[in-house]
């Protein structure tokens, strides 16, 4: 995921910021949003935490690999869109839970 989202950063870059954290150095964040997920993707908008339903049953996060840097730019673009409207929870067309084999 790191690959694709790398490759993403310059193409987002007006619209989204992108930062790292070390699981073993933050652990009350682990615990409030249940970070198990050696990887895991999560949005964020002026300090409030944004639900994506992407039709995986998790709304949380995102804990799969993208298969393109194409399909990371749509997702996180979507999103934008969704949180500039005002919207706290996201609704995708596509069904990322079978292309994905979640």
């Amino acid at each position: 995921m790191d690959e694709v989202i790398n490759k993403s950063i310059e193409s987002l870059k007006n619209i989204a910021v992108f930062y790292k954290m070390d699981l073993k150095t933050a652990e009350e964040v682990v615990s409030i949003y249940e970070l198990i997920d050696p990887c895991s993707l999560m949005f964020f908008f002026r300090n409030k935490h944004i639900m994506v339903d992407l039709g995986t049953g998790n709304y949380n996060k995102i804990n799969w690999l993208f298969n393109s840097k194409q399909d990371c730019i749509d997702i996180i673009e979507t999103i934008y869109r969704g949180v500039i409207k005002g919207k706290t929870l996201i609704f995708f067309n596509n069904n990322y839970s079978s292309k994905y084999k979640y």
